[in-house]
């Protein structure tokens, strides 16, 4: 009997543009029994408690600590880039130290008193059995374990569909898990590509899912048809507004970071910038120089700082984004096409003004190393411009002071705001704090991943009300 999704998947190498690597998408037959025997093992990581959980996820932390150079050099296979890479090997390691601070906390019972004197309530939570991942190719390790290392410390069972794109880190970190045998029963990878991940919501008790607005939808229709919550994180068109009282040598070596760090693969990337019309000129030529001075990383991921594009298609989207806005008057100042080197495809850093939102590049989601650059005249344009886009997940805005900057940043519809700076809110997952922020918008759904409390997206909340007395309460009917 022939089951679906038995068939090789053949990956290609995104420096090399050759297909290099394989893998077998689980079968349905044997997804579901990997799913039932997760939630077997997840009865038991619920019963050892927060401390116990953080146990076992620090012995898997001196395991990783050990595979680092196999598992960095899994993700620059998969990526192409070495720098950003380093940065994901690193956060995963020190994201699970972040994360077992705050789940001591978030999870320790409150007791507290009410307005009626012999009631009080205790709060209990109770974690989803078992969390569905999906996951994208940008960041492909980062992305996997983001959710997961929260819903584990939660008490609940991970199972990871990552992209199929860039599954070569998948290998070395089961390896790692599989040295940690309880942990082994409630985290796992599966392969395969958007069929399996189709077949995983009907498996799982919750979804997380990174990745397009249009895939995104439909993630959360499955969801919905089976009741279960579904967090999602889609894709963005960042604006940036930049008033006249900057720092430009400073702003343009911020902007330059937030649009093409990672090669424009991020969904926080900033790919619309507003500038003061009185600074533009100054601000382009400064901009373009150091766009310019960026070098491609290669012969070797370590050449230089912009790395290849890892998936093939989105060269096909830059290319007829630039193509559109060129042909309705645009202007390009440095980069501006797909190149092919040594069988990859590569985009240099693009500097590009005499843009409106008439063109794809200011109004559908580019995903490369491009800036594009619109004059405003006054605030109320620039935020009205920012605001006309139906994404919203983050922003950034740059002046001469915080206050400035906060003022304005207040008026964008989007979820997290970098003031005087860019890209920020990815350094703040899993630290301790109060604030959070959500996605606006096509740009995703439930709650924040940023703030303590957000690993309380893995449980559901229980209220334990209870009488203190013995005595007959005063609403109850007389006998």
């Amino acid at each position: 009997m022939h089951l679906v999704g038995q068939n090789v998947i053949d990956i290609r190498n995104p420096r090399t543009g050759e297909y290099d690597y394989q893998i077998v998408p689980i079968s349905q037959e044997d997804l579901v029994k990997r799913c039932i025997k997760m939630r077997e093992g997840q009865v038991s990581w619920q019963q050892l408690g927060v401390k116990g959980r953080i146990k076992v996820l620090e012995e898997w932390q001196t395991i990783l600590r050990g595979a680092r150079e196999e598992i960095l050099e899994a993700v620059t296979n998969d990526t192409g880039r070495n720098r950003e890479s380093i940065r994901e090997v690193d956060g995963i390691i020190n994201w699970i130290s972040r994360w077992s601070i705050i789940a001591e906390k978030e999870f320790a019972p409150v007791t507290q008193s009410t307005q009626i004197d012999f009631i009080k309530i205790e709060s209990d939570y109770s974690p989803y059995s078992l969390v569905g991942i999906i996951s994208p190719w940008n960041f492909p390790l980062s992305l996997s374990l983001m959710d997961a290392i929260p819903a584990l410390l939660a008490g609940c069972a991970v199972i990871i569909k990552p992209s199929e794109v860039t599954p070569r880190f998948v290998e070395p970190v089961l390896n790692t898990i599989k040295q940690v045998p309880q942990l082994a029963e409630v985290l796992t990878y599966i392969l395969g590509a958007g069929e399996t991940g189709a077949q995983l919501i009907e498996q799982v008790d919750m979804v997380c899912f990174t990745g397009s607005v249009a895939t995104g939808r439909k993630v959360a229709v499955a969801g919905a048809k089976r009741f279960i919550p579904v967090f999602t994180e889609l894709g963005g068109k960042d604006p940036a507004i930049v008033t006249e009282t900057v720092d430009i040598e400073r702003t343009a070596s911020a902007i330059l970071v937030g649009s093409v760090l990672g090669v424009g693969h991020q969904c926080y990337s900033l790919e619309r910038i507003y500038v003061q019309e009185s600074i533009v000129d100054e601000f382009v030529a400064t901009l373009t120089k150091k766009a310019s001075n960026l070098k491609l990383a290669y012969p070797t991921p370590t050449s230089g700082e912009i790395g290849p594009l890892i998936y093939a298609p989105q060269a096909d989207i830059i290319s007829r984004h630039l193509h559109d806005a060129v042909e309705k008057g645009a202007e390009i100042h440095c980069g501006g096409k797909i190149e092919e080197i040594g069988g990859g495809l590569w985009c240099r850093p693009t500097v590009i003004t005499g843009v409106n939102h008439d063109m794809k590049i200011m109004t559908e989601e580019t995903f490369g190393p491009i800036m594009a650059i619109m004059p405003y005249s006054d605030v109320a344009e620039a935020i009205r411009l920012a605001n006309d886009s139906e994404f919203g997940l983050s922003a950034a805005v740059l002046a001469g002071t915080v206050e400035e900057a906060l003022a304005i940043g207040r008026r964008i519809d989007a979820g997290g705001i970098s003031i005087n700076d860019t890209g920020l809110a990815p350094f703040f997952i899993g630290t301790e704090g109060e604030v959070e922020k959500t996605a606006f918008k096509s740009s995703g759904l439930g709650g924040s991943r940023l703030g303590s409390a957000s690993i309380k997206r893995f449980v559901r909340k229980k209220a334990l009300i209870y009488n203190t007395t013995s005595e007959r309460s005063p609403w109850w009917y007389e006998d």
